[in-house]
Order: C-alpha cells, then sequence, then structure tokens
C-alpha cells in the first residue's frame, strides 16, 4: 500500500488507473508507485533541491548553527512538521533523525496541506518544518519564523521535481511528448532568465499570492531545467535506498527503472541550466 498522508498519491494513483499520461510531480512518491508496479518513468527533470529547513523565531540558523545535525538538534523534544507520509520531503526529514538519531527525540507531524503548518508554527503547534521554498515565504511572512537551513546543503541535487510519463504514451505517443518536454524546457528557461515575469504572471493567475512573494519563493532555490543530469540521477538513486533503509520501498529501483532519458536527450541536447543563474 501507499504510504498514508501522502500528498501527491492521487496522481499516481491515476496513473495506475491510465487516466493520466504526463505529471510533474516529486520523483519520492513516483518512486513508491514505481516500487508497487505502476508502469511509469521520468523522463525529464524540472527542479532540484526544493527542500528547506524552517523554524520559530528563536532558533538558531545557518551559519550561526553551522551543521545540519547542530540545527535539527534544536528540536529535540519539541515537534516538527512536515507534507505528507512519502513526500520528498518527509523522507528528506525522516532520513535525517534516522542519520542523527533523533527519531525518537522529534515529534513529527504529517500535514497535508502546506498551509496548515504555517497555522501550527503560528500558533505554536510545530516549532519547525521540512518543507518547500514556498513554504519558508509563508512562514517568514505569516507566522514570525525564519528559514534556517538552505535548500543546497540540506540534500545536494536532490530531484525536487520532474516529468513522469506512462511508459506507453512515451512509446505511442513520442512527438507530443517531445513538444511537451520544449515546453518544459522553454518554461524553466523564464524562470531561470526572467523571474520577475515569471513571478507576475504566476501571481496573476494563482490570484492568492503578490508577484513579491513568488519572486521570494523563486529565488531561495532557483534550479530549474529539464535536463536529466548525472547529479540528478545519482541524487535519485541515494533517495531510492534511503527509502527502502526508512520503509518506504520494498525492492531495488535501478536508474533504468526510474528513468528513460531517450526523449529529453533529443530535446534538450546541450548542458544543464541548473546551476546557471
Amino acid at each position: 500500500a501507499y504510504p498514508p498522508g501522502s500528498v501527491v498519491v492521487p496522481i499516481v494513483e491515476a496513473f495506475e488507473r491510465s487516466e493520466l499520461d504526463l505529471a510533474y510531480i516529486g520523483l519520492p512518491p513516483a518512486m513508491v508507485g514505481m516500487d508497487r508496479g505502476v508502469d511509469i518513468k521520468c523522463i525529464a527533470g524540472g527542479h532540484m533541491e526544493g527542500t528547506v529547513i524552517v523554524g520559530s523565531a528563536g532558533c538558531a540558523s545557518y551559519p550561526d548553527a553551522s551543521t545540519l545535525e547542530e540545527v535539527i538538534g534544536q528540536f529535540r523534544g519539541r515537534v516538527v512538521g512536515v507534507p505528507g507520509k512519502g513526500s520528498i520531503h518527509d523522507v528528506i526529514l525522516s532520513n535525517s533523525l534516522s542519520r542523527f538519531g533523533l527519531a525518537g527525540d522529534v515529534e513529527v507531524i504529517n500535514f497535508r496541506w502546506a498551509d496548515e503548518i504555517v497555522d501550527a508554527m503560528k500558533d505554536g503547534t510545530v516549532h519547525g518544518a521540512f518543507g518547500t521554498p514556498a513554504l519558508a515565504v509563508a512562514v517568514e511572512r505569516y507566522a514570525g519564523g525564519k528559514l534556517i537551513y538552505p535548500a543546497g546543503l540540506l540534500w545536494p541535487h536532490n530531484p525536487s521535481y520532474g516529468i513522469l510519463a506512462r511508459t506507453g504514451f512515451i512509446s505511442e505517443e513520442t512527438d507530443i511528448a517531445m513538444r511537451f518536454l520544449a515546453l518544459h524546457e522553454e518554461a524553466t528557461e523564464v524562470f531561470r532568465n526572467t523571474p520577475e515575469q515569471a513571478a507576475d504572471t504566476i501571481a496573476s493567475m494563482v490570484g492568492l499570492v503578490d508577484s513579491s512573494y513568488v519572486l521570494d519563493t523563486l529565488g531561495i532555490s532557483p534550479k530549474y531545467c529539464a535536463q536529466l543530469t548525472q547529479e540528478y540521477i545519482d541524487s535519485t538513486l541515494e533517495f531510492a535506498r534511503a527509502m527502502k533503509t526508512l520503509g518506504y520501498l520494498e525492492g531495488d529501483l535501478t536508474a533504468d527503472r526510474i528513468f528513460d532519458r531517450s526523449l529529453i536527450e533529443k530535446v534538450h541536447p546541450q548542458g544543464q541550466h541548473y546551476s546557471v543563474m
């Protein structure tokens, strides 16, 4: 069964029912589906390093707290919030607690929606959280908290999001998939090169936040690209091993099981842009 409360399980289940052909989702929940036998593969990247740690105003922040162990150690005997079980943020939190022997000393609450974490930070129910850059901005603006550990140090090159596709769709609708990937790379280029334009567009479409909120979010971890780099793949495999150790996966997922690079290598033959800003 899928981990209960996973925020993106409906997408994976829709793939399983052949109701979806393509999706932009986090790699760890997708790998849970692959482990179960869902016939999907990652055909492109999207974003790297999309998890940060936030804390209440009294928490020490990096670099004053110079190591990840020191940052997380502040939550001993306290409560940390994180999105649903099986999300990339949940896996990183669980792995970090296990790595530093804190699993029994830090209480974890999985929230279905990020705004619930902001509310819990505001009323003091939780003292810190693992989540997206957008969560970090919301916590700072609305809950009096702050970002205390940056995305690039928490788990370098981690596969925040990518493009997943049914394997049948990849072979049967190759032209459509390639056109989609070309548009996907164009969109990431807007994020990289004209973030102000991207922020204005997103804010006008979403309607719930202003462009400065979106721009602040994009600035926290601006690593957008469609390429599947070796670093992206290696980090994903590291995630797979950690997820098996933590009990999220039963089997061993290989690079060939997770990825199909055949289309993105044609659409995006040049180098990567994750580190080009």
